[in-house]
């Protein structure tokens, strides 16, 4: 197939009512607005090879001095101008993964190349936080996400679904401190909802403040069903793609001690007879266990990732916070 053709102002107009009605503003009243807009109708609409969909990615109007690009992301980042190059030449170069095409108003685009692909969902927040900017993708497995300071908007192919960062809904979960370490749980709920909600990876991530059984044993209501896996860290960025595909593969709960460490994966939460009795089931089995269990053990933080993405957060029997709001049909 040929070069797509640009949008028309009306496909543009659809697109910014439809982002308008899932909380994106893209109207044009910030400068930037129509880059990232062009830049998403492309995301959503590319230009198609011997059948072949190509992923795709691009930084609009970075904000903060490149020179601390690197430090903030960990990443070797060379920077090349596109020249006198058309933007849909320049676009075919930026894969989203090692390669991305930086959009400005006022021109002086670029490409960024990075040393490792850095293309997931978790690597975004991280991105746009450290450029300041907004990102788009078509991820090779077909999502498009725009990423910014208002959270993650995530296209399946069907419908848009908002994740907000989780720096703005964290709070409530980690208040006063005696539940745990914050910069665990942070990082726990940004693995639960970047990692695994982004793949549609159901889980249930059981954080608990107290060291001592949870260490080398199994806490109370409890049940063990599979070998004792290898300590892996939720701050340790390295352990955090094998422990996402563990987790895609086993059912039960993990569990995590007070440092962020896997203690115990693929367990049965058990409840007691006055949690089964007492606490009205929500939502389903995998968020029931969930809620009956966190009654139980109230000093523990619950996170439960539905199939579906929406992450909930359940402390002593009650919902504390959640990164979107659930939908009302089964896990």
């Amino acid at each position: 197939m040929g070069a797509p053709l640009p949008p028309s102002p009306r496909r543009l107009a659809r697109l910014v009512d439809e982002l308008a009605e899932v909380g994106l503003d893209l109207g044009g009243t910030e400068p930037w607005h129509g880059l990232a807009l062009r830049e998403l109708d492309y995301a959503l609409r590319p230009k198609i090879h011997e059948r072949r969909v190509p992923s795709f990615g691009a930084f609009v109007a970075p904000t903060t001095d490149p020179a601390g690009w690197e430090a903030a992301t960990d990443l070797a980042i060379e920077r090349r101008p596109t020249g006198e190059r058309s933007t849909d030449v320049a676009r075919r170069y930026a894969d989203g993964m090692s390669s991305w095409l930086i959009r400005r108003p006022g021109g002086d685009d670029e490409w960024a190349v990075f040393d490792r692909p850095a293309g997931s969902e978790r690597d975004l927040v991280v991105l746009v936080d450290a450029l300041g900017a907004v990102a788009v993708q078509r991820h090779p497995a077909g999502i498009v996400r725009v990423v910014g300071p208002f959270g993650v908007h995530r296209w399946d192919g069907i419908g848009w679904h908002h994740e907000p960062l989780v720096a703005t809904w964290v709070d409530a979960v980690a208040a006063g401190g005696a539940q745990g370490d914050r910069e665990v749980l942070e990082t726990l709920l940004a693995f639960a909802v970047h990692d695994l909600g982004a793949r549609n990876i159901g889980a249930t991530l059981l954080y608990r403040a107290d060291d001592g059984p949870g260490d080398d044993g199994l806490p109370a209501g409890v049940e063990g069903r599979l070998a004792a896996p290898p300590p892996l860290q939720v701050r340790r960025p390295a352990d955090l793609a094998p422990l996402r595909h563990a987790l895609a593969q086993v059912d039960g709960a993990a569990v995590f001690d007070r440092s962020g460490t896997l203690r115990q994966i693929g367990v049965r939460l058990v409840p007691s007879a006055e949690a089964e009795g007492g606490v009205d089931g929500y939502r389903g089995m995998r968020h029931t266990a969930g809620r009956r269990y966190s009654y139980d053990d109230p000093r523990a933080t619950v996170v439960v990732v539905s199939e579906d993405g929406p992450v909930t957060v359940l402390r002593a029997g009650e919902l504390i916070g959640h990164s979107a709001a659930p939908p009302p049909d089964d896990d």
